[in-house]
């Protein structure tokens, strides 16, 4: 007896209801993904911790980009001030907050100077992050209106005749070892008298207990634009748009340059994207003209930089003012 072969073979609705069914699992698994794919960052308001109190130079720039930054994440972007010597209670806060993407600091050349001036019980290079420059800044050599000193040489003469007293604010502050290094790389005859504030060295300035003093153009513009000092030379490596008609010491014939900045940086461990998108939105926020006139106002040039060359710059001023800190003979605290 013959047997039959029976094939079964699925009808046209059965193909339509197996490609309902894998259509309906797969969706099932995109829908559960969709989310952490397509968050938006950031969805929540932002933080910028910052080691200076209110009305401090970086304190203002942050508060400036912060602003601009917050309308283009339509987010708010959040100034927090923790002051505290060498910056170690903002930088610590900024450690122990979670690391992801929604807490950055600002760093400056301070930090740079703070790794050796200081025992810190972290590394300002290896333990963050570089986001982005936001501004640069030189100091001014200031002297009395209506003296003798009146630019870089002239110092450098008169240190032939006798000592040449240089006055700054706190020791181990960027104007004081300023003063160490312009002291050193000139190899001049002088003193460093350092004082608790900018006023006060204004003060000794104006009586003439120091020759010339050391400072932002932030700090003194209000007693140079009332003409009781007058800036006689700038550290930076070229003239500043504020103040145009200043030599630099370099142009005076020393080989000294000393160039201020703040930055931001984040915590080590902080998501790649969200440094990639802080670092792409500052730099278009940092050539905005009504951003570069405002940072122009206060003696500073609104630029920023990948974080590469902020991490290098970090890198490189640490090693030079660790030999400055050394050859003052400054111990850590």
């Amino acid at each position: 007896m013959a047997h039959a072969t029976v094939r079964l073979t699925a009808g046209p609705a059965a193909h339509r209801r197996w490609h309902a069914a894998i259509s309906g699992a797969l969706l099932a698994v995109l829908l559960a993904t969709a989310p952490a794919a397509q968050a938006r960052y950031p969805d929540k308001p932002v933080r910028i911790i910052v080691p200076f109190g209110p009305g401090a130079l970086a304190d203002i720039s942050m508060r400036l980009v912060a602003q601009k930054l917050g309308e283009r994440f339509n987010e708010k972007v959040i100034v927090e001030n923790r002051p505290g010597a060498g910056g170690i209670v903002a930088a610590t806060a900024t450690l122990n907050a979670e690391r992801d993407g929604y807490t950055f600091i600002a760093f400056s050349s301070g930090t740079a100077i703070s790794k050796s001036l200081f025992k810190l019980p972290y590394d300002p290079v290896k333990d963050f992050v570089p986001v982005s420059t936001v501004a640069y800044f030189d100091l001014i050599l200031l002297a009395k209106a209506g003296g003798s000193l009146r630019s870089a040489a002239d110092v450098l003469a008169r240190a032939k005749q006798r000592p040449v007293v240089l006055g700054t604010i706190n020791p181990g502050s960027t104007q004081n070892l300023s003063a160490e290094l312009f002291k050193t790389s000139s190899h001049l005859n002088a003193s460093i008298i350092p004082f608790k504030t900018t006023s006060d060295v204004i003060s000794a300035v104006v009586r003439g207990d120091v020759d010339i003093a050391f400072d932002s153009y932030a700090a003194v513009k209000g007693i140079v634009d009332a003409g009781k000092l007058i800036p006689i030379a700038a550290t930076g490596s070229r003239r500043s748009a504020w103040l145009p008609d200043v030599p630099t010491v370099r142009e005076g014939g020393l080989n000294y340059e000393v160039t201020g900045w703040n930055a931001i940086f984040a915590a080590k461990g902080v998501p790649d994207e969200a440094v990639t998108l802080l670092n792409s939105q500052l730099n278009d926020v940092l050539k905005m003209p009504d951003v570069q006139q405002r940072l122009r106002d206060l003696g500073t040039e609104a630029k920023g930089s990948s974080p590469a060359e902020i991490g290098a710059i970090l890198s490189d001023d640490v090693d030079k003012w660790a030999a400055v800190i050394k050859q003052a003979g400054i111990q850590a605290q």
